[in-house]
């Protein structure tokens, strides 16, 4: 069996030329989901990947979800229709096993619960994921591989019809 961690399934993707890592969206998704204002207790994650370079994580709803299929007490599962994976609380134990599997660092284990948390696109409110509605950058977007492909797609071409500033006449 061939693991991939492509998806045909909308997740949260971070613009990084956008995003500041002020953390919005980390504390935006502790108060939603456990009403507090704790990025440890966050579903997505800013990480800095260089001196200037700051980037969001959330769940990339994989298809065949290798969180999904090492877990030993199948505890996780995933929708079908919208790729997000739920945690079954009585089954799931901690193990970690998921987070281990999991090739985005998406997954943390809350640690009073001892249960795997992973970002749910807010499925439970109308208005979606609060963090890419809070986002002040407009950074964070919920979208599909093949929607987001377009966008890079239309970004180069925009990209090549851009006239070069004029460079100063040294005289």
């Amino acid at each position: 069996m061939v693991l991939t961690t492509t998806s045909k399934h909308a997740y949260i993707d971070c613009d990084p030329a956008k995003c500041v890592g002020c953390q919005l969206c980390e504390y935006v998704c502790s108060h939603n989901k456990v009403g507090e204002y704790n990025s440890y207790r966050s579903r997505i994650r800013t990480v800095r990947v260089d001196e200037v370079l700051i980037t969001a994580i959330a769940c990339r709803t994989c298809e065949n979800a290798p969180c999904v299929i090492v877990c030993p007490r199948d505890a996780l599962s995933q929708d079908p229709n919208t790729g997000i994976i739920h945690v079954n609380a009585v089954k799931c134990d901690g193990c970690a096993w998921c987070v281990e599997a999991c090739d985005f660092g998406a997954i943390s284990i809350n640690p009073a619960t001892k249960n795997a948390e992973i970002c749910d696109q807010c499925e439970d409110l109308e208005d979606g994921p609060q963090c890419v509605k809070w986002c002040p950058k407009e950074a964070l977007t919920l979208n599909t591989p093949d929607q987001r492909a377009q966008k890079k797609r239309k970004d180069l071409i925009e990209e090549s019809f851009v006239i070069p500033s004029k460079a100063k006449d040294p005289r």
